[in-house]
């Protein structure tokens, strides 16, 4: 076997040092002074050509174990990489200058991903180069005569390694394409190579003569995705066919991990919409409450995860607080979260208890399989009657932070995780006082290796009370500002699992702002209604919406008497609109529908459709409401011939949307 091709310096051959760069110049220095400075030793008698032979055999031999050890390495520090990026570093860290005294990696442009098919034309784009350096990693600097040795591959640090296109579009049917479709590499001064790289460089591009260059095909598990190209100095002793192996090595290890980290990349990003569509773009405004929330994955390598949360507005101005955790990280965790989190808002627009929706869940996952478990927790919160109804399906409890700074774990029961079947879950209901904030969140926030669920809690509960101490007694600290503050308390230890948070401030309505009737479903309670809306209307200052809300009541209890059989519901709201719900004891909704000239009847909606903000109608468990929502024409435009300002509701509220 012939030498080992060595390093452009003459040290020892480059499979011997797999992981070493390029030792400094002051070490040769003191080497060869110290080698000039020993006595010569006394000659050798001459070995038989027998001896000779054992020699070369010998040092073949060592020369193939570096060759092996210098391939085992570069595989290895490829293998390291896990995104495009570290892939192609590895090869160029690996092969420069060990192998190489430069480098070229052309990627195909876009990369083809699995058994996607390539896009048309087939176009390579150079993604790295890398050369030698004047000074060595060490830093120490290049003699004159090495500069001037070097000085082909290095004229200018910040220049390319060579000249060479950033793009090329390798044309079907020649030379370069039948290059890369034989996939073994050849030597640059081959007749195939010679035609292959001024089209892959560029016209009037060339690289040194000789055995000093190598192209070599970067083939993965189905197609050609690019190609490298390998550059030896001309003080270099050149390739030698046993370095096409080598060659071949690299660039079989390079494309398959360049495989790997297309797919990789593929399903991070599947992984990363996945969670963004389980997952609320954003929280609604429901009246009398103000929301904020954050979601962290356990780790950038693992995006996916089970946890979630959710704000469902419900009739009667009240609002669902959801917030729940898939055991497991993967993908099929957060597709059981996306299909529990859509039932459980089904399950919610039904008006169903607490209790009865995790009972629900609970059967829903016994559907989707055996092993298909979460927690969860469930809570209503009615701003009318400051109260809020909780229930819990294995799931850490709440925190609620009074406005004088005071926090408590609230006492719910714990019940069993959903999935497990055959149990029943309670409800308890609570004071939910104005001001007051209740958080809720899942285990990950409270429970690492470090510290247990309790005394994650606990920890939880005084960094509330800290926070709200900094605030006042009588002003409650910001929601955002708390969500943060509540994930500063991680340490570096504390990731170990997905967080949710979901915070949510009960700022009420005040009982001056709700005005509430029965009415018997008779011919007159169309006009009692009318009577009873106008009055509260005066009441609050809000006479200009008078003859407009009064003709909407009218023509929604008109269509509630119609089928109703026990007394229907009036009630009015004054928030930062006006709002009017009728309810009834019919499960039949109403549905808009365009009225013929000869019909006497079915122009209510089209009349509410119209004239009101926003409007809508949901099933309950005993019935409907149907709802419709004024603004205010003062409220937006200050005092233009109607009531002053001054008779906005004094509760605290978000300002009105324009």
């Amino acid at each position: 076997m012939t030498e080992h091709p060595t390093s452009h310096e003459g040290r020892q051959p480059l499979a011997a040092r797999p992981q070493e760069r390029t030792r400094p110049r002051q070490q040769d220095a003191a080497a060869a002074a110290a080698a000039a400075s020993v006595p010569a030793p006394a000659a050798a008698p001459n070995p038989g050509p027998g001896a000779a032979a054992v020699a070369d055999a010998q040092a073949a031999t060592r020369r193939e174990g570096d060759r092996l050890r210098f391939v085992g390495a570069a595989t290895r520090r490829i293998a390291r990489g896990i995104d495009l990026d570290e892939i192609v570093l590895g090869l160029c860290r690996a092969s420069v200058p060990t192998f190489s005294d430069a480098i070229l990696v052309y990627l195909r442009d876009p990369l083809p991903v699995g058994d996607e098919r390539p896009v048309s034309p087939f176009v390579l784009r150079l993604r790295r180069s890398d050369r030698l350096r004047v000074s060595d990693e060490e830093g120490a600097e290049a003699t004159g005569s090495e500069t001037e040795r070097l000085r082909p591959l290095i004229l200018d640090p910040q220049a390319d390694l060579m000249p060479a296109a950033e793009l090329c579009e390798v044309r079907a049917g020649g030379a370069l394409a039948e290059v890369l479709r034989g996939v073994r590499p050849v030597f640059g001064d081959s007749a195939a190579a010679r035609a292959a790289l001024p089209e892959l460089l560029g016209p009037g591009r060339s690289v040194p003569t000789g055995h000093r260059a190598i192209l070599a095909p970067l083939r993965g598990r189905r197609r050609v995705i690019g190609a490298a190209v390998f550059v030896r100095g001309t003080e270099r002793i050149p390739f030698e066919a046993s370095d096409l192996l080598v060659a071949a090595q690299l660039a079989t290890h390079t494309a398959l991990g360049i495989d790997k980290a297309v797919l990789y990349g593929r399903e991070a990003y599947i992984a990363d919409e996945l969670q963004r569509t389980m997952l609320p773009d954003s929280l609604p405004q429901p009246t009398g409450v103000r929301l904020a929330s954050r979601y962290l994955p356990a780790a950038e390598t693992a995006r996916v995860g089970g946890d979630w949360y959710d704000a469902i507005p419900l009739p009667g101005s009240r609002v669902a607080l959801v917030v729940g955790d898939v055991m497991g990280h993967s993908m099929t965790s957060a597709a059981i979260m996306g299909q529990l989190r859509t039932t459980a808002q089904t399950l919610a627009q039904l008006d169903l208890p607490p209790q009865e929706v995790l009972h629900h869940l609970d059967e829903q996952a016994q559907r989707l399989g055996s092993d298909r478990m979460a927690t969860c927790l469930y809570a209503v919160y009615d701003p009318v009657a400051h109260r809020i109804t909780i229930a819990n399906a294995g799931h850490p409890p709440p925190v609620l932070l009074h406005l004088g700074g005071r926090a408590e774990v609230l006492r719910v029961p714990p019940g069993a995780p959903i999935g497990v079947g055959g149990v029943d879950f309670e409800a308890v209901e609570l004071d939910a006082p104005a001001g007051a904030t209740l958080l809720l969140y899942t285990d990950g926030l409270v429970e690492s290796r470090l510290r247990d669920v309790w005394t994650g809690i606990e920890q939880l509960r005084e960094r509330l009370a800290a926070t709200a101490q900094l605030t006042g007694p009588d002003h409650s600290p910001p929601l955002e500002a708390l969500c943060d503050d509540v994930l500063d308390m991680l340490g570096p230890g504390d990731r170990d699992d997905d967080i949710a948070l979901l915070a949510a401030r009960f700022d009420g309505i005040a009982p001056s702002d709700v005005a509430y009737w029965y009415l018997e479903p008779e011919d007159a309670a169309p006009g009692r209604a009318r009577r009873l809306a106008r009055r509260a209307l005066s009441r609050w200052g809000l006479d200009d919406l008078a003859d407009e809300v009064e003709l909407l009541v009218s023509e929604v209890v008109t269509n509630a008497v119609r089928y109703a059989e026990r007394p229907v519901t009036l009630r009015l709201l004054r928030t930062d609109v006006l709002r009017c719900e009728v309810g009834d004891d019919s499960p039949q909704l109403p549905r808009q529908r365009r009225a013929r000239e000869t019909d006497e009847g079915g122009r209510g909606l089209f009349l509410v459709n119209r004239l009101a903000r926003r409007w809508g109608a949901t099933r309950l468990s005993t019935g409907k409401v149907v709802w419709f929502e004024m603004a205010p024409r003062t409220w937006l435009y200050g005092h233009e011939g109607g009531a002053d300002r001054s008779v906005r509701p004094n509760h605290k509220s978000r300002e009105p949307k324009k």
